[in-house]
């Protein structure tokens, strides 16, 4: 997925899965299943339950994204 390829969702985590994977809901009756993006790794940038975050979606499998930012 390209950085110019995706659509991007503000939502709240509402579950920490294992594997540094979390579940974020982005609107009503939808849930995606999302990781860290690389550069939030990088930077040691915590998520946790209740974070409002924003998540990059691809088009191609709307369950499944790359967390991108944490509001503060």
């Amino acid at each position: 997925m390209s950085s110019d390829d995706h659509i991007e969702f503000e939502g709240k985590v509402v579950e920490v899965l294992t594997g540094g994977t979390f579940r974020v809901n982005v609107g009503p009756d939808h849930d995606v299943i999302a990781h860290l993006a690389g550069k939030m790794r990088k930077n040691r940038i915590r998520v946790v339950l209740g974070d409002t975050v924003t998540v990059a979606v691809s088009p191609y499998d709307p369950t499944r994204g790359r967390i991108v930012y944490r509001a503060r």
